[in-house]
């Protein structure tokens, strides 16, 4: 299914063949992700319970977004395609299909710098802590616990779409 299309920028469903496209472009960027990490995706959208779209720039893959329910994750765009408008238009499809389920759209950001743009835009749109205070590895962080400043130390974000 296509969501947008605007002659430069596509987004549309992920297909089989995206996966390895997007690891690809990731481990040229630095990141530690795996293919699993991608395909998982396709899965999760077979079980009914995601939607993963891919941004392409004339044609190009770009970035990716995932959208499980009412919750917003895996943002990405691809350095060579920033500050083209990309990430917003896959933040403005994603909250539209929230929209759809939920009048709360979630996500969680991580707190170290290599976030910084993301926490901006994030912050841009709208939203805002949950008030549930910093999470590691999938859960809450009571005060003053260990932590690694890494990607899975995270804040909660909402915004309410209605």
């Amino acid at each position: 299914m296509i969501y947008f299309d605007d002659g430069s920028i596509l987004i549309r469903d992920m297909i089989e063949t995206d996966p390895a496209a997007i690891l690809e472009e990731e481990l040229a960027m630095g990141h530690h992700r795996t293919l699993e990490s991608f395909s998982g995706r396709l899965k999760d959208r077979q079980k009914g319970i995601a939607t993963p779209l891919v941004a392409e720039y004339k044609g190009f893959i770009a970035g990716y977004i995932n959208v499980y329910s009412c919750e917003i994750r895996d943002l990405g765009v691809f350095t060579k395609y920033r500050n083209l408008g990309i990430g917003g238009k896959l933040m403005d499809i994603a909250e539209q299909i929230v929209a759809e389920r939920s009048n709360v759209a979630c996500l969680s950001v991580g707190l170290h710098s290599g976030y910084g743009a993301a926490q901006r835009m994030y912050a841009r749109r709208g939203y805002m802590p949950d008030g549930s205070g910093v999470w590691y590895h999938g859960i809450p962080l009571t005060p003053y616990a260990d932590c690694k400043n890494d990607d899975d130390l995270v804040l909660r974000l909402v915004k309410e779409l209605r």
